[in-house]
């Protein structure tokens, strides 16, 4: 699964430009700051520093607030706005590779997240903006424990974590898991930690919904098992990720791809195969299991 899934990045890498696509099918081959920025982290975690120093430069010359999906050229592609997490999450790829960030500030609420629906005020948007305040010292308790806090105070619900902001009854989102891994926020493990073993626990043969409120239907998706895996790994709650890599190896094709989503009863691919953001996810739990990184 580690091999193969390195081999899928460099596939849906230029390797002039750095810009990294989602899939290779119409529909899928743009380029989501998001997916790309977890793509540039697993290569990072992989020793593959050029390769991922790559991305991020051309993750910098996007302009971010303009759309949700990018031309491989750099150029937005109309239709979707701009999504609350991106600044985020290209920070993350900035530190991965040891590189000052240097992107435009971009405001998190009334956006849609990583399910790309209506906008709104959600948990992982928030989690991606609260990851490194800018100018901020890494790590530095005097300003990222009151960003944390106000995290706390809006998506805490019974000891967990919800998806969106002030609604108790928005159900547990897994994106929980991107404040263990890879945005680290250290006052939230607690809650991070309850949420993960709650979604696990309810997991399927082939893996988990992004979310309880989920209304796209059963059938589960890689990412979210694969990202879920690796901060568990992360808590060290090893059994509980170790339960959901196998569900995840059971999503792999023969030719070992990993699918969007798959059926719920079947694990037939019901999505975009391969996809990228599910291989740099499964490339960063493997790492976490066995390299502790």
């Amino acid at each position: 699964m580690y091999r193969r899934s390195l081999l899928v990045l460099r596939a849906m890498m230029d390797p002039r430009t750095g810009a990294v696509v989602a899939g290779r099918r119409d529909g899928w081959e743009y380029v989501w700051p998001r997916d790309a920025s977890a793509v540039a982290i697993a290569f990072a975690a992989a020793g593959y520093q050029g390769e991922a120093r790559r991305v991020v430069h051309f993750l910098f010359e996007l302009d971010l607030g303009a759309a949700a999906r990018f031309h491989e050229d750099g150029r937005p592609v109309e239709g979707r706005a701009a999504q609350g997490d991106a600044v985020g999450w290209v920070d993350a790829a900035a530190r991965a590779v040891g590189l000052e960030a240097h992107v435009a500030p971009q405001p998190w609420r009334d956006r849609a997240d990583y399910q790309e629906g209506e906008s709104g005020d959600y948990l992982g948007n928030a989690i991606a903006a609260a990851g490194e305040p800018k100018g901020i010292p890494a790590g530095d308790p005097s300003v990222r424990r009151p960003v944390e806090e106000g995290i706390r105070r809006e998506f805490e619900a019974e000891g967990r974590l919800v998806r969106e902001a002030n609604d108790p009854g928005s159900g547990l989102d897994s994106a929980a898991a991107w404040a263990v891994r890879p945005f680290r926020l250290p006052a939230l493990y607690p809650l991070a930690r309850r949420t993960l073993l709650r979604i696990a626990g309810e997991s399927g043969r082939y893996g988990i919904v992004p979310s309880e409120d989920w209304d796209g239907g059963v059938d589960p998706w890689t990412a979210p098992t694969a990202w879920m895996a690796g901060s568990l790994a992360a808590l060290g709650e090893r059994r509980a990720a170790l339960h959901l890599m196998a569900e995840l190896r059971r999503d792999q094709t023969p030719a070992g791809f990993l699918p969007e989503r798959v059926d719920a009863h079947t694990g037939v691919p019901a999505s975009t195969t391969p996809l990228a953001w599910s291989h740099a996810f499964a490339i960063l739990a493997l790492q976490q299991l066995w390299n502790g990184s």
